[in-house]
């Protein structure tokens, strides 16, 4: 411990990140000569280069690479440790906490949770930030940068979690789309049309891409836009089609003129939501609340977004009209 100043630590997580001494000084708002520095030191105190030319740019050295999981879990400890009190009042606590949240998520929970915090936590915020960008799993990973994260389950998340609450996909088409000329519909029928579907990083399928390639009908894509929150709004007015969760619709109905189309029950697509958090987190009071508030709000959301009037149903049925 004597033989390195710590303060150099969070230097070095940044630097392990971003592999660029100017873009490292940027975000930590130090001077490039100061970087340079604090990398000089780091470099002597390793006996390693830490970062090595590659052309233009730099590469972390082997030794480099095998620090990256050491010093993350060595900043989420400090920072564990530096903002955990011995009790929590939400009352007048001005904490600030973020939750990563896919954007239908942050669509569902931030008006019922708003209403608690306004209740019991008026100087308390909560900000949400995407999940899409690295993919789902990706995100998992810096929970130093996150207090809380809402995501689906069965996708190998890691840290603790609880479920929150279930959902399941419906169809959204304008309410002009000539597709609802047929009194039923079949999963072959929605093949005919063009759709536009949500991206959630490489090689993750929702369970509405499962339930089509499960009874290997194959969609036409035209369009393909990040998360789901749009795609109801995109279909309006066109001969699009789009798969989301059935309560993102019901919220967008409100607005658009768009018609839901439901599966017959029992062979709908479902989606499970659950908040995860790193294990250190679970007895911290302030993250205890803060999950208990999470949770209380999600309670409200089939009250808030009941099921839709009048859906046309659709049937899992292969076969064509």
């Amino acid at each position: 411990m004597k033989n390195l100043d710590l303060n150099l630590l969070p230097q070095l997580q940044v630097l392990l990140e971003l592999k660029n001494v100017s873009r490292a000084a940027e975000r930590l708002q130090l001077s490039q000569p100061a970087t340079s520095a604090a990398m000089a030191r780091l470099r002597r105190h390793f006996d390693d280069e830490l970062l090595v030319r590659n052309g233009r740019t730099y590469d972390l050295s082997p030794f480099a690479q095998s620090l990256v999981p050491l010093v993350d879990e060595a900043m989420l400890h400090i920072q564990r440790a530096t903002r955990v009190r011995s009790g929590f009042d939400a009352a007048t606590s001005e904490r600030e906490f973020i939750i990563a949240a896919s954007d239908y998520a942050a669509a569902l929970i931030v008006g019922p949770l708003r209403g608690i915090l306004r209740e019991e936590a008026p100087s308390v915020s909560v900000d949400f930030v995407p999940t899409a960008g690295s993919g789902i799993q990706g995100q998992m990973a810096d929970y130093s940068k996150i207090d809380l994260l809402v995501g689906p389950t069965g996708y190998h998340m890691q840290g603790a979690s609880k479920q929150l609450f279930r959902d399941s996909f419906v169809a959204v088409a304008d309410n002009g789309n000539l597709l609802l000329r047929q009194s039923r519909l079949t999963l072959a029928d929605l093949a005919t049309v063009p759709h536009a579907v949500g991206y959630f990083g490489e090689g993750i399928s929702t369970p509405a891409d499962k339930l089509f390639e499960s009874r290997g009908v194959q969609r036409r894509v035209a369009a393909v836009v990040a998360g789901f929150l749009s795609l109801p709004l995109l279909v309006e007015g066109t001969d699009l089609v789009a798969m989301v969760p059935r309560m993102l619709a019901a919220r967008a109905q409100r607005g658009a003129d768009i018609v839901v189309l439901e599966f017959s029950e029992g062979t709908e697509a479902s989606l499970v939501e659950a908040m995860y958090w790193h294990p250190s987190q679970t007895e911290d009071p302030a993250s205890v609340w803060l999950r208990s508030v999470v949770q209380r709000a999600c309670a409200q959301l089939h009250e808030l977004f009941p099921a839709t009037a009048h859906p046309v149903p659709i049937t899992t049925e292969v076969g064509g009209n």
